[in-house]
Protein backbone atom coordinates (compact mmCIF):
# COMPACT_ATOMS: atom_id res chain seq x y z
CA UNK A 1 0.00 0.00 0.00
CA UNK A 2 1.67 3.49 -0.43
CA UNK A 3 -0.84 5.74 0.24
CA UNK A 4 -2.44 5.01 3.75
CA UNK A 5 -5.39 7.28 5.21
CA UNK A 6 -6.59 7.38 8.59
CA UNK A 7 -8.14 9.55 11.34
CA UNK A 8 -12.03 9.76 10.20
CA UNK A 9 -14.55 9.74 12.54
CA UNK A 10 -18.14 11.12 13.71
CA UNK A 11 -17.97 14.12 15.15
CA UNK A 12 -20.42 16.99 16.83
CA UNK A 13 -20.53 20.07 14.33
CA UNK A 14 -18.26 22.57 15.54
CA UNK A 15 -15.99 20.11 16.15
CA UNK A 16 -12.29 18.60 15.16
CA UNK A 17 -10.60 16.26 13.34
CA UNK A 18 -7.13 15.32 12.40
CA UNK A 19 -6.78 13.07 9.37
CA UNK A 20 -3.19 11.40 8.16
CA UNK A 21 -2.02 9.85 5.43
CA UNK A 22 1.46 8.18 5.24
CA UNK A 23 3.08 7.57 2.31
CA UNK A 24 5.95 4.27 1.72
CA UNK A 25 8.63 7.26 1.28
CA UNK A 26 7.26 8.33 -2.20
CA UNK A 27 9.36 10.75 -4.22
CA UNK A 28 5.99 13.31 -4.74
CA UNK A 29 5.97 16.17 -6.50
CA UNK A 30 2.61 17.44 -4.32
CA UNK A 31 0.07 15.80 -2.63
CA UNK A 32 -3.54 16.80 -1.39
CA UNK A 33 -6.94 15.99 0.26
CA UNK A 34 -10.36 15.08 -1.95
CA UNK A 35 -13.25 14.12 -0.61
CA UNK A 36 -16.63 12.27 -2.06
CA UNK A 37 -20.28 12.44 0.14
CA UNK A 38 -22.54 10.39 -0.67
CA UNK A 39 -24.11 10.73 -4.63
CA UNK A 40 -21.69 13.51 -5.15
CA UNK A 41 -19.08 13.94 -7.39
CA UNK A 42 -15.09 13.63 -6.04
CA UNK A 43 -14.42 17.29 -5.09
CA UNK A 44 -10.97 18.86 -4.36
CA UNK A 45 -10.34 19.74 -0.41
CA UNK A 46 -6.55 20.90 -0.12
CA UNK A 47 -2.81 20.07 -1.74
CA UNK A 48 0.68 21.25 -0.78
CA UNK A 49 3.98 20.43 -2.76
CA UNK A 50 6.66 18.14 -1.03
CA UNK A 51 8.50 21.01 0.10
CA UNK A 52 5.55 23.26 1.95
CA UNK A 53 6.26 26.14 0.16
CA UNK A 54 3.08 26.10 -1.79
CA UNK A 55 -0.81 25.29 -0.60
CA UNK A 56 -4.12 25.28 -1.75
CA UNK A 57 -7.62 25.37 -0.67
CA UNK A 58 -10.96 24.76 -1.70
CA UNK A 59 -12.80 27.61 -0.78
CA UNK A 60 -15.86 25.57 1.27
CA UNK A 61 -12.58 24.50 4.14
CA UNK A 62 -10.58 27.29 3.70
CA UNK A 63 -10.03 29.20 7.33
CA UNK A 64 -11.33 26.13 8.70
CA UNK A 65 -8.71 23.14 7.24
CA UNK A 66 -4.94 23.27 7.75
CA UNK A 67 -2.82 20.88 5.18
CA UNK A 68 0.44 20.06 6.38
CA UNK A 69 3.29 16.98 6.13
CA UNK A 70 5.95 15.79 8.31
CA UNK A 71 8.70 14.72 5.49
CA UNK A 72 10.76 12.88 8.29
CA UNK A 73 7.73 9.90 8.77
CA UNK A 74 6.38 10.50 5.14
CA UNK A 75 2.90 11.58 6.45
CA UNK A 76 0.41 13.79 4.95
CA UNK A 77 -2.49 15.77 7.39
CA UNK A 78 -5.38 17.50 7.14
CA UNK A 79 -6.63 19.15 10.28
CA UNK A 80 -9.89 19.73 10.40
CA UNK A 81 -11.83 22.25 13.13
CA UNK A 82 -14.99 24.29 12.80
CA UNK A 83 -16.38 21.26 11.34
CA UNK A 84 -19.74 21.60 9.45
CA UNK A 85 -22.14 18.83 8.30
CA UNK A 86 -21.88 19.38 5.07
CA UNK A 87 -17.80 18.40 5.15
CA UNK A 88 -19.39 14.94 5.61
CA UNK A 89 -17.76 12.64 3.29
CA UNK A 90 -15.17 10.16 2.51
CA UNK A 91 -11.73 11.49 2.57
CA UNK A 92 -8.89 10.15 0.07
CA UNK A 93 -5.35 11.72 0.22
CA UNK A 94 -3.73 11.67 -3.23
CA UNK A 95 -0.14 12.09 -4.67
CA UNK A 96 1.49 12.76 -7.80
CA UNK A 97 4.88 11.33 -8.58
CA UNK A 98 4.91 13.33 -11.88
CA UNK A 99 7.19 16.31 -12.43
CA UNK A 100 5.51 17.55 -15.15
CA UNK A 101 2.52 19.65 -13.31
CA UNK A 102 2.77 22.77 -11.02
CA UNK A 103 -0.13 22.62 -7.58
CA UNK A 104 -3.35 21.98 -8.69
CA UNK A 105 -6.93 20.93 -7.50
CA UNK A 106 -7.23 18.32 -10.88
CA UNK A 107 -7.57 15.27 -9.59
CA UNK A 108 -6.78 13.43 -12.80
CA UNK A 109 -3.47 15.23 -12.02
CA UNK A 110 -2.63 12.51 -9.03
CA UNK A 111 -2.10 8.96 -9.35
CA UNK A 112 -1.68 7.49 -6.53
CA UNK A 113 -5.27 7.15 -3.98
CA UNK A 114 -5.41 5.79 -0.41
CA UNK A 115 -8.36 3.86 0.63
CA UNK A 116 -10.31 6.65 1.97
CA UNK A 117 -11.64 7.36 5.14
CA UNK A 118 -14.66 8.35 6.55
CA UNK A 119 -16.33 11.78 8.22
CA UNK A 120 -19.39 12.05 9.73
CA UNK A 121 -20.38 15.23 10.72
CA UNK A 122 -23.55 14.77 12.99
CA UNK A 123 -24.76 16.09 16.27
Amino acid sequence: VQLQASGGGLVQPGGSLRLSCRDSGLRVSFMGWFRQASGKEREFVAAMTWRGDRKIYSDSVKGRFTISRDNRDNTLYLQMNSLKPEDTAVYYCAATTSGSYTLTARADVYNLWGQGTQVTVSS
